[in-house]
């Protein structure tokens, strides 16, 4: 059991298991090959300025009048609950529960294919003169529906890096202690394969 709840913990964009028989290595390298892919992963969001694994966000915005409320993490999959506060709840943090029929959630028309989620408000809700809209929700892709760009870009880096190692040709920074080896670093840069990859889901920011 607990082996099983560390390799469902492990932070990739591609499996352990599949990355070792791809790669052709044992349980040995086990140590080595969870920081590749870790580091993999961090490093391609980081890239592409947003997370893709799925995680929970509570996210508040203040409410300046505009019914349309962008969310910054995409894509959204599920909406758990939304407050609103009027000013002397935000102060207390204390807010009320939206009912669904006062909102509903729109796809946004800024990132082409790879859309975020705007949460449209009910017009009936401006007489009561909110602060601010608390929104909990799910964005980021679940394991096994990661697009498959994804997977062979994390793949590609992890690899790279991995095979880097092996062959003792370690770049200046990035330090792999976490993955139980001493005194050895990786260069944290990315191939223009994975680049080319990757590019299409980065943040686009103006």
């Amino acid at each position: 059991m607990k082996d099983s709840a560390s390799k469902s913990e492990l932070y990739s964009l591609i499996s352990l298991e599949e990355f070792k028989a791809l790669m052709g290595v044992d349980d040995r390298d086990d140590r080595l090959c969870r920081f590749c892919l870790i580091t993999s992963t961090l490093t391609i969001e980081e890239y592409c300025k947003r997370k893709f694994l799925r995680k929970q966000y509570f996210e508040t915005v203040k409410f300046s009048g505009d019914l349309v409320i962008p969310f910054k993490e995409y894509p959204v999959t599920e909406i758990l609950t939304i407050y609103t506060y009027n000013k002397v709840q935000l102060a207390l943090c204390n807010g009320q529960i939206l009912e669904p029929e006062f909102y509903r959630p729109m796809l946004g028309n800024d990132y082409n294919e790879e859309l975020p989620f705007e949460l449209l408000l009910s017009a009936s809700l401006i007489p009561y003169k909110l602060a601010a809209v608390k929104v909990i929700y799910y964005a980021g892709y679940k394991i096994f529906e990661i697009p498959i760009d994804l997977s062979a870009a994390c793949l590609e880096l992890a690899s790279w890096n991995l095979n880097r190692y092996k062959g003792k040709r370690i770049g200046m920074s990035g330090n792999i202690r976490g993955a139980g080896v001493q005194g050895e670093h990786f260069e944290m840069s990315i191939p223009e394969n994975v680049k080319a990859l990757i590019e299409p889901y980065r943040r686009k920011t103006i």
